[in-house]
């Protein structure tokens, strides 16, 4: 069924997200760093992307020369139980996550940097 885009053209169908892509140094380590936090099975491409498949989304890790300089311009929120937040944020942190006070601050959520500095949320605020 088609629909209208801002501009009110008429868009014969809506793109829909396959994966999520991180840039990053090392996509084998940081990818098992994701996998230990969220679970799912790991698959290395003949290209050398490492996806993580078994969530919602797709999350594919592509190795790049450069290092993370800023903060990110996208990040995940991931939704925690309220009960089970500090528990979250623990095993995050054994995991090799980090705190990321200067990013966000906020009672409803814990903002943390993967191994690579990756920032990301803990939520347990909101509709999850």
């Amino acid at each position: 069924m088609a629909d209208e885009d801002m501009s009110g053209e008429v868009v014969p169908y809506r793109p829909v997200i396959d994966a999520v892509v991180i840039d990053c140094a090392d996509p084998a380590r940081l990818a098992q760093f994701w996998q230990a936090l969220l679970g799912g099975e790991l698959h290395t491409q003949p290209d050398g992307v490492t996806e993580l498949t078994g969530g919602r989304i797709r999350l594919d890790f592509a190795r790049v020369p450069e290092t993370k300089q800023t903060k990110n311009r996208l990040h995940l929120d991931l939704h925690v139980p309220p009960e089970s937040k500090d528990q979250a944020i623990a095993h995050a942190l054994h995991l090799g996550a980090t705190p990321a006070p200067d990013i966000y601050d906020g009672t409803l959520w814990q903002t943390l940097r993967d191994p690579e500095g990756n920032e990301f949320c803990l939520i347990w605020g909101g509709t999850g």
